[in-house]
């Protein structure tokens, strides 16, 4: 019932699409060659790209540290500077030192991560809730106390007409879809729509094996355990195009299985909402966006 609603959303989408414009800027993308991270578009996203950098100061400060010693050591102590070497067994002093320093680096480490953690872990109330459901190989969402629940699957999957390789025609559908070549293995065939600047609180779980929900432009991870439900939450800042993947091994196409975001504003979230629960299923979401 659940993939006829979806292939239902998924005509209907697709009938609309060429009349249809990609006006959301895709914002979280990977980028080639890229080294740190995607744009935060969640203050939880700007905690964690701020403990990184502050874990980053801290950690090159011992690293410099310790090679100095190192460098002190080689030159104060080596054959030719100190032919006759001390022989004490031990030193209380440095002993010391060298158990309080990382001690309070701890400390201070603890002081500002925990509190990172805490602000992640304690779910608000929510103004959307969906229910994510992880399969082998796509994912089921499920709007909270309505009606509306489809699917979602890599664009060039089996479930799209493909057979997960980048051909001339998955790539027209890419473009269909109102994608580009380079979404290949992040685009889907639909997409958690969302409003911005709404709590969203995902109930994350599994239907076979583990898999794992991520957006990192948001900040999030959570793992889908089959007979569990756990909980993330997000309040997206910024409208857009964010992609993520699972982020846990569960099988041969572990790597099809990625996922897609489309925060937009509360008319067009209002509106397609509307028209999904009136189709019974995912309605392209791009239509309602020229009217905003």
């Amino acid at each position: 019932m659940r993939k006829i609603s979806m292939l239902t959303g998924l005509t209907s989408s697709l009938l609309a699409a060429p009349a249809i414009a990609q006006d959301l800027e895709v914002v979280g993308r990977p980028q080639q060659g890229g080294i740190g991270f995607q744009p935060a578009a969640t203050e939880l996203a700007r905690d964690l790209h701020w403990l990184d950098g502050m874990l980053l100061v801290i950690i090159t400060a011992i690293c410099l540290f310790v090679v100095g010693l190192l460098i002190f050591a080689f030159i104060r102590f080596n054959r030719r500077a100190n032919p006759t070497p001390a022989s004490f067994t031990h030193h209380t002093p440095i002993e010391v030192a060298w158990t309080i320093g990382p001690i309070l680096i701890l400390v201070v480490i603890g002081a500002f991560s925990l509190p990172v953690l805490f602000k992640q872990q304690e779910i608000p109330e929510g103004d959307v809730i969906i229910k994510v459901t992880g399969y082998q190989w796509y994912w089921g969402y499920e709007y909270v106390g309505t009606d509306l629940a489809y699917d979602g699957y890599l664009i060039g999957s089996p479930a799209t007409g493909g057979d997960n390789r980048l051909t001339d025609e998955v790539e027209a559908q890419l473009v269909e879809a109102g994608y580009s070549r380079e979404d290949w293995l992040l685009a889907t065939d639909t997409a958690v729509v969302v409003p911005v600047g709404a709590t969203v609180v995902m109930q994350v779980t599994g239907a076979d094996v583990i898999h794992s929900w991520t957006i990192p432009a948001f900040g999030v991870k959570q793992d889908a355990v089959p007979g569990r439900i756990a909980e993330l939450w997000f309040n997206a800042e910024r409208e857009g195009v964010y992609f993520g993947q699972c982020s846990e091994l569960c099988g041969i196409s572990h790597a099809y299985m990625p996922i897609t975001v489309k925060v937009v504003s509360q008319e067009a979230y209002d509106a397609w909402f509307a028209a999904s629960q009136e189709d019974g299923g995912y309605v392209d979401v791009r239509q309602f966006l020229a009217n905003t």
